[in-house]
């Protein structure tokens, strides 16, 4: 029996290591975005997503941090499947939020095109032709963040079947900011809006699920 109880707190701490990783995704990645943002010459958040700053010389540190966030998820994927063994969703929960995770870290491996002159000396309008690299950024980013919005809605079912009102209501109005379609005019400011919410709600189910264990 000692070998079995001494297993038990191992299994635990490992589990509460992969939601706090979970839980740091998101405020590591606005960290270096933010940061980048504010000292990247030729940056405008309201023409250049976040993703651009993956482009240039300096674009390795927002290719990392896409990387580490998705990694983050991944982890926090794996800490749901080990901390939520009962009720709605257990099952799907951590695959939708494991998609997530390898959708970041996919769209920092394949980056997005330089265009509307950033980085610096870049022309002044969209790519005429996107590559194959801009592409699969582009799918890789939608496939996560559409992920994320269905992990959502899962946690939203499931808070109603508890009668749990408001954080079904949270979860929902989450989801429904994930499936905006996004507006050509004000895409960059969305898309970052998109990013707040999602690792706004990653942090939080990382921090649920770590008190609740």
């Amino acid at each position: 029996m000692a070998p079995v109880a001494a297993t038990v707190p191992a299994v635990r701490r490992s589990s509460d290591r992969l939601l706090l990783a979970g839980a740091l995704a998101g405020p590591v990645f606005f960290a270096s975005a933010v940061t980048q943002m504010l000292t990247r010459e030729g940056y405008n958040i309201t023409r250049h997503p976040i993703s651009q700053l993956a482009t240039g010389s300096l674009g390795w540190i927002q290719i990392t941090t896409f990387v580490l966030a998705g990694l983050g998820g991944l982890a926090l994927a794996a800490g749901i499947r080990r901390t939520l063994t009962e009720g709605t969703g257990r099952r799907v929960l951590p695959i939708f939020v494991g998609i997530f995770g390898a959708g970041l870290v996919a769209a920092g491996v394949f980056t997005m095109d330089p265009e509307r002159g950033f980085p610096v000396g870049t022309p002044d309008g969209p790519v005429d032709q996107m590559s194959w690299h801009s592409i699969a950024h582009s799918a890789a980013a939608a496939i996560a963040f559409t992920a994320l919005a269905i992990a959502a809605i899962v946690l939203t079912v499931r808070h109603v079947r508890r009668r749990a009102a408001l954080p079904a209501v949270l979860n929902g109005v989450a989801a429904l900011i994930l499936l905006l379609p996004m507006s050509p005019s004000h895409m960059s400011i969305q898309i970052a809006v998109n990013g707040l919410v999602a690792f706004t709600w990653t942090t939080v189910l990382a921090l649920s699920l770590h008190r609740s264990s």
